[in-house]
């Protein structure tokens, strides 16, 4: 059984998700109220999923998540939030969450976002299940989308969950266009406005962490999308 945790600090909320979750998606969840609970609960416990509230008393969702991604850099987490501003979104991609749902959703489709994004670390832990490329020579750089690491001359970069994502994604079409619309719909599964200005938030980390090998480019095509061009 999948152990989740949920931090929501609304407790008619928290008790109604916790039991749906229970109930219908067979996980184990663990309900605290604020943020310090929960860091202490994830200290003490494994867990598959995490689903932050962002706006709670003592210790918000945001610094929550950037605690836990100290300690675990893998693990996925969910942000929620009655907030829906772009800056908000692009906070929670860039401190390392894997996805972002704005209240009042549907329980339906938090299920269905916890869903998928098990899937995908499902099929990342066993590699040999399926037929996607993990291992990449990007000029002097190699990445190992297994570990989320990028290796220049010895020295590493770790990758959140998006960004090696979004990496695979170039390196799969490498000197090919990737465009716009596959690269959302494969990792955020909706093209909208809001996910397009978060992946060009990693888009321009990407870039960063590559810059030191003149021969790596990641070139915006025009109308089209992204291309990973490696001399």
């Amino acid at each position: 059984m999948k152990r989740i945790l949920l931090v929501e600090d609304d407790p008619n909320l928290g008790l109604l998700l916790q039991d749906y979750l229970q109930l219908k998606g067979k996980f184990d969840v663990i309900l605290c109220v604020d943020g310090d609970e929960g860091l202490r609960a994830f200290t003490k416990q494994d867990f598959d999923l995490c689903i932050l509230d962002v706006m709670m008393p003592k210790k918000d969702g945001f610094t929550l998540g950037k605690e836990i991604r100290k300690i675990n850099q893998d693990v996925p987490i969910i942000f929620a939030t009655a907030k829906a501003m772009m800056e908000d979104k692009a906070s929670a991609y860039d401190l390392g969450g894997d996805d972002y749902i704005t209240k009042p959703f549907r329980i339906e489709e938090l299920l269905l976002r916890i869903n998928a994004l098990l899937k995908r670390v499902a099929v990342k832990e066993t590699p040999e299940s399926g037929t996607a490329q993990t291992l990449f020579q990007i000029g002097d750089y190699s990445f190992d989308y297994t570990t989320q690491l990028i290796d220049y001359k010895g020295q590493q970069q770790k990758l959140s969950t998006k960004e090696a994502e979004l990496l695979q994604l170039l390196c799969l079409k490498k000197n090919a266009v990737l465009t716009r619309e596959e690269a959302l719909l494969s990792i955020w599964h909706d093209d909208n406005y809001f996910n397009g200005r978060s992946m060009d938030v990693f888009l321009s980390k990407l870039r960063k962490y590559l810059r030191e090998d003149p021969k790596v480019e990641i070139l915006n095509v025009h109308g089209k999308g992204y291309k990973l061009l490696v001399n």
